[in-house]
């Protein structure tokens, strides 16, 4: 029997716009659902639908106009702008679509980056960024810069540096949208292995429909609407 698991993201209706001159323009609104304890979901839409938005609000990038976010029972809409910083931190991993690594710093300094916020000794760092390097397979590459590497091999080490810190969730807006087919698989596959063995929950915005098929779950948004799942 499967054992229900319980919610690390919970959104009540959440609503957000922005301003465009003098015109309110309205992004998302009245969104509400959760995201369960090691699920992998799939955000969809088209462009414009507030996908990226939402993914950037759960993250605590963006704040909402109305509503609340819960991530592990902390309200991060309560969250003043420095705690916000200090919470997103210590429980968000990032996964961009264009990698954002450092070019002057190897591989291994690339992954090193969010743990010199924490309070880990040099050598605690070291086997920290060793591991997380070694759950992407790119052990024997630690000492590459992002030039020597190729597309995928830079996206697993942005990856790395996004568990590293083993965060609470980890969000990833286009994770495969700059990749080759081949590439884009072999991310996705890790991705599900972070998921299966792991226990991660991740969060991805995808126009890809092959990357959502590798999903627990998809969720489309529809200007700013969550459809009906």
């Amino acid at each position: 029997m499967d054992v229900q698991k319980s919610p690390i993201v919970e959104i009540d209706n959440l609503s957000k716009s922005y301003w465009r001159g003098s015109q309110i323009i309205p992004v998302l609104e009245g969104i509400s659902f959760a995201i369960s304890e090691g699920e992998f979901l799939a955000l969809m839409g088209p462009s414009g639908s507030g996908k990226s938005t939402l993914l950037n609000l759960i993250a605590g990038i963006d704040t909402a106009d109305n509503g609340t976010i819960r991530v592990g029972g902390v309200d991060i809409t309560s969250l003043s702008e420095a705690e916000l910083a200090g919470w997103r931190s210590a429980n968000v991993g990032f996964i961009f679509q264009f990698y954002n690594l450092m070019p002057v710093l190897t591989a291994f300094e690339n992954v090193e980056l969010p743990l010199l916020l924490t309070s880990l000794s040099r050598s605690e760092r070291r086997k920290h960024v060793e591991l997380a390097l070694g759950v992407v397979n790119l052990t024997d590459r630690m000492d590459h810069y992002p030039s020597q590497l190729s597309g995928g091999q830079q996206q697993r080490v942005a990856i790395a540096r996004a568990i590293v810190s083993d965060p609470a969730i980890l969000v990833a807006d286009e994770p495969t949208g700059d990749l080759d087919r081949v590439s884009a698989e072999d991310i996705l596959t890790l991705m599900e292995r972070l998921v299966r063995e792991f226990g991660t929950t991740i969060i991805m915005v995808t126009h890809d429909p092959r990357a959502a098929d590798k999903a627990h779950c998809v969720r489309h948004l529809e200007k700013g609407v969550l459809l009906a799942s």
